[in-house]
């Protein structure tokens, strides 16, 4: 075996399918990997390949040597310098993006943003248990699942490669096939909610309707629990040709989850950031024509206003409703919205619990309407620059404890300095933009030991995805 592992074109085909593998499916979320070989002589082998695909500075070898060994000399360390390439590994930003090992770094290895492990070495049992745990860890709330790439057939029978007696360690690795197989059904799940709905009606029409399936919290909690296992399901598995049949049906439906959430971030509503790749998706389909945002005209047009009230229509009133969320949602954060998004919470529940009429709401909606728009015409252009920093400090004097290493406002500059460094406008709406905030927004908080927060990750990215 250690005479074929190491055939040359087999480790050319392995390191090209490394590199695709991991451009396509790892390095969009800004998450690096591992690379796991027969031995210390393959480190060297692969290293060597993988130079020819990718800038040598993107992989390192880490491993034993001995004093008496030429050929492995350049790859010997002290603890010291070893800890400090492994805190570049953990850098978001650095990079180093593959480490190549055959022994070290197997076990207690602790790396959060380690999410796939390229395994190219007979491993079982305890070693290959500790050894997957490595690309498990959790990170923010965009990694909820590891990887394995097995080249060598360890996992084809997952019974025999982990055998223990507990049936639920055993069921610690699944196949991607797996996944694949439960897509369709997860798929359903989501669409069950829309029975009847002609998908394909465009704006608000179509917009309305579907909200129409999810008339409270209750429901729209339902939807949101099994949207976010089809999510899982969908950023583990894409990019595959096995999700093209489902692409425009899956678009439609994040579409749809994006829009029931809570302004302000109040409700029940079980809300998560989508992925990467789901946003991607998103961002591909999303044209010129976008829904119009009129709120201005009706409110300051008297007669128009008139026109609204004198003949209610509850289609109106929802599309009033979703402009009033929509825009404040991009407030999120700014203390003077607060009590706007409250009020509006209540005032759909009340409608939704049939507490008021139909006229009732839609007045109520329109005076909302008004004091929003007030609201945004006395926020001075100086107060709106300074939004994302005031909406950052909040989050983080929300967070500060006895034990916080440095002050709020120094970790609110740094990644305020950060972001504005690698954001430009209209970021929110490229692949890449999004990569880099997140790539800034991590290095700022792995700086201060905050970078295993998930909650905190997510509601910062929040704000500077609103503000910036």
């Amino acid at each position: 075996m250690a005479i074929l592992v190491k055939t040359p074109e087999r480790v050319q085909r392995i390191c090209a399918d490394i590199v695709q593998h991991f451009q396509n499916k790892i390095e969009p979320n800004g998450f690096k990997g591992q690379i796991v070989t027969f031995d210390r002589e393959s480190c060297l082998l692969y290293k060597n390949a993988l130079d020819k695909l990718l800038p040598p500075e993107a992989s390192e070898i880490v491993m034993t040597v001995n004093g008496n060994e030429p050929e492995y000399k350049p790859y010997a360390r002290t603890r010291d310098e070893e800890e400090r390439l492994l805190e570049r590994f953990r850098d978001p930003n650095d990079p180093l993006k593959l480490l190549i090992v055959t022994a070290k770094l197997l076990t207690g290895f602790d790396a959060p943003i380690l999410q796939v492990m390229y395994l190219d070495k007979p491993m079982r049992d305890h070693t290959l248990l500790q050894a997957i745990c490595r690309v498990n860890r959790t990170f923010s709330l965009l990694k909820s699942y590891g990887l394995i790439v097995d080249y060598l057939g360890v996992f084809d029978d997952v019974a025999k490669a982990l055998e223990f007696d507990d049936k639920s360690v055993r069921k610690v690795v699944s196949n991607i096939q797996e996944l694949k197989n439960k897509f369709p059904e997860a798929m359903q799940k989501c669409l069950a909610f829309f029975t009847g709905i002609d998908r394909t009606v465009q704006g608000y029409e179509g917009l309305i309707a579907a909200q129409e399936c999810l008339p409270n919290n209750t429901v729209r909690d339902n939807f949101a629990a099994e949207f976010s296992v089809l999510n899982r399901l969908w950023e583990a598995i894409s990019p595959d040709p096995f999700l093209s049949p489902y692409e425009i049906d899956y678009r439609w439906l994040s579409q749809v989850y994006q829009s029931v959430q809570p302004s302000g971030g109040q409700g029940k509503l079980l809300w998560h950031a989508l992925g990467a790749k789901t946003i991607e998706l998103i961002h591909q389909n999303v044209h010129v024509e976008t829904l119009r945002d009129d709120l201005e005209t009706l409110i300051l047009d008297a007669d128009l206003l008139e026109a609204v009230l004198s003949n209610p229509d509850s289609k109106d009133a929802k599309v009033i409703e979703i402009k009033i969320a929509r825009r404040l949602r991009r407030q999120m954060g700014n203390p003077k919205f607060k009590e706007l998004s409250t009020r509006l919470e209540e005032l759909k529940n009340r409608q939704e619990q049939g507490l008021i009429s139909s006229i009732d709401f839609l007045k109520q909606l329109l005076q909302l309407a008004e004091e929003l728009l007030k609201a945004e015409m006395e926020t001075p252009p100086e107060e709106e620059e300074d939004r994302g920093k005031a909406a950052l400090t909040e989050l983080f004097q929300e967070v500060k404890t006895d034990s916080t290493p440095v002050i709020v406002e120094r970790i609110v500059a740094d990644i305020d300095e950060l972001v504005r460094l690698v954001s430009f406008p209209g970021w929110q709406q490229t692949l890449a933009g999004e990569r880099d905030v997140k790539k800034a927004l991590r290095k700022s908080l792995f700086k201060y030991r905050l970078h295993q927060d998930e909650e905190l990750f997510e509601k910062a990215y929040g704000y500077i995805k609103q503000y910036y």
